[in-house]
């Protein structure tokens, strides 16, 4: 699944081809993703402006005045910038064309994605109203994390997955923060003390910033909004790594299942 880097790494692809453009059609293949795209979007989108792309956890936000276009890639979606027509193939769900000649196209081989209009405060719609805070702001810190941590025996792996607590942190990255961390990812979050949720969040900005700078994670379904892969798969420590040896002290990597994802360990360098 994209991740927070991945999305923004799209955010980024393609935000200079369609800010402040207008919309002229958009055309649906497929309206049954995860929620059926609104029948009467396309009537809603036409002649809007996109005035900013932006982003609220793994949602982009296309924001066009009186309200915002919100896009989620599921499990397997991707967008892409098209300069000239293109002929779609299977799983090219959803165009969206602009006065510039630009075409955004919306691929989603699996179709847990989304595309969904909210009108006036967007902001407050139902999948954005009770996200947590942004990892890479300064609402997030050592001392909110470790605040909102007490008394929880939630695994801290799980914890960091809450995006009720913070967004955008998902198995990938996870999985290498607590390992930079040196924290058990199973421990639970109100036992790791203020000294190590520093750690913890120093090293998930850091992740998070350097794979954004890289382009994302390149997985199998995942390609950016320019059609270019990521590549900071490249610098995974454990990661899809159980059974090899730890580039720390070379013994043998772990993995165990926590909320239903495979999490991969050191049982000597994380405690």
């Amino acid at each position: 699944m994209p991740e927070l880097p991945e999305v923004e790494t799209t955010r980024l692809g393609i935000q200079s081809y369609i800010e402040n453009q207008t919309v002229t059609q958009m055309v649906i293949r497929q309206p049954q993703l995860r929620w059926p795209i609104p029948c009467n979007l396309p009537e809603q989108l036409q002649g809007k402006i996109v005035q900013r792309l932006t982003r609220r956890g793994k949602y982009l936000l296309f924001e066009m005045g009186q309200g915002a276009l919100i896009v989620h890639l599921g499990m397997s979606g991707s967008l892409g910038i098209l300069k000239q027509k293109t002929a779609p193939k299977k799983h090219d769900h959803v165009d969206i064309m602009f006065a510039n000649n630009i075409v955004l196209r919306f691929t989603d081989p699996r179709r847990f994605g989304s595309i969904l209009w909210a009108e006036g405060a967007f902001l407050q719609h139902a999948l954005l109203a009770k996200l947590g805070v942004e990892p890479l702001t300064t609402d997030f810190s050592a001392q909110y994390l470790w605040h909102a941590a007490q008394r929880r025996k939630k695994s801290i792996k799980s914890f960091i997955m809450d995006n009720h607590i913070v967004v955008g942190v998902g198995n990938i990255y996870a999985t290498e923060a607590l390992f930079l961390a040196g924290i058990h990812p199973q421990r639970p979050a109100g036992l790791v003390s203020e000294i190590e949720m520093t750690k913890l969040v120093e090293v998930i900005k850091n992740i998070l910033t350097k794979a954004i700078q890289q382009g994302g994670t390149t997985l199998k379904d995942f390609v950016n909004g320019e059609g270019k892969p990521g590549y900071f798969s490249q610098q995974l420590q454990v990661y899809g790594r159980q059974g090899f040896p730890c580039f720390s002290c070379n013994k043998i990597l772990q993995s165990m299942r926590i909320g239903q994802r495979t999490s991969v360990y050191c049982l000597y360098c994380q405690v």
